[in-house]
């Protein structure tokens, strides 16, 4: 049976919700999976309906340093075999952007990657949490797990991933040192899914910046992915995006992987 995962980057989970948004997304799609990133809560500011919606187990880790910040959730139909919270390293960890869910035939990555802005100190921070992610998938896949992440990478990767790349080349999200990290992942065998089953299709992107007005332009950017071990590519159905879905300012994305095949 095709199992179907969704990742969205809600821009507050309150806020998608407050909005009407967020449950009927649930109800109308029924994911077998649903990754959220950039949440902005704690549980205990979430009501009884998002954090137990029906048919759902849901995982919840937030950012212990700044109140509304980061944070990701993770709702299965299938409860994992067992699920984990960052890298086992402290200071990224403390900003709640990874659960980690173990199912009998994948391993499954919930991202929030940081966003390079607020001055070089934070690309800095970007670049180390790139590098230790891919270390951490790198000795998943070596232990023979199946590896599958998707989140908000904060980063396209070629021009055709944004609507303006000259206008972008010195902007964090756009640097040759974030997009060459990128490249570094498809050296490691990871797999781009949308890209690879759609490699000309332009004007495709999953966030745009509201104070613009620039989604009604579709003046946007591709930084949101499903990223699957070369190995599982084979068994990916389906890899969209929901650019008509909104409530953020990023839309969902979609992946359908068969793992029967």
């Amino acid at each position: 049976m095709p199992t179907l995962i969704y990742s969205w980057n809600v821009n507050g989970l309150r806020a998608v919700h407050r909005k009407n948004v967020f449950l009927p997304f649930l109800k109308n799609k029924k994911p077998d999976i649903l990754c959220l990133q950039e949440t902005k809560s704690h549980p205990e500011q979430l009501t009884e309906d998002i954090l137990n919606p029906d048919g759902y187990f849901s995982y919840f880790t937030s950012c212990q340093t700044k109140k509304g910040y980061s944070g990701v959730a993770l709702y299965t139909k299938t409860k994992p075999e067992k699920t984990e919270y960052g890298m086992n390293i402290k200071k990224f960890d403390e900003e709640g952007r990874i659960i980690t869910a173990y199912f009998k035939e994948f391993v499954l990555l919930n991202v929030y990657f940081p966003n390079g802005g607020m001055g070089k100190h934070r690309i800095d921070y970007k670049m180390e949490f790139y590098d230790a992610f891919l270390k951490h998938i790198n000795t998943l896949r070596e232990e023979g797990l199946n590896v599958i992440f998707c989140g908000d990478v904060n980063t396209a990767h070629t021009e055709i991933d944004l609507a303006r790349p000259k206008e972008n080349e010195q902007k964090t999200g756009f640097l040759p040192i974030e997009r060459a990290w990128i490249d570094s992942l498809i050296s490691n065998n990871y797999v781009d899914t949308f890209r690879k089953l759609h490699p000309k299709t332009k004007n495709a992107y999953t966030y745009w910046d509201m104070k613009t007005r620039a989604r009604e332009r579709n003046v946007g950017w591709r930084i949101d992915y499903f990223f699957v071990d070369n190995s599982l590519m084979k068994k990916v159905k389906k890899s969209n995006i929901l650019s008509e879905v909104t409530g953020s300012d990023h839309c969902p994305i979609e992946l359908e992987v068969d793992l029967s095949l």
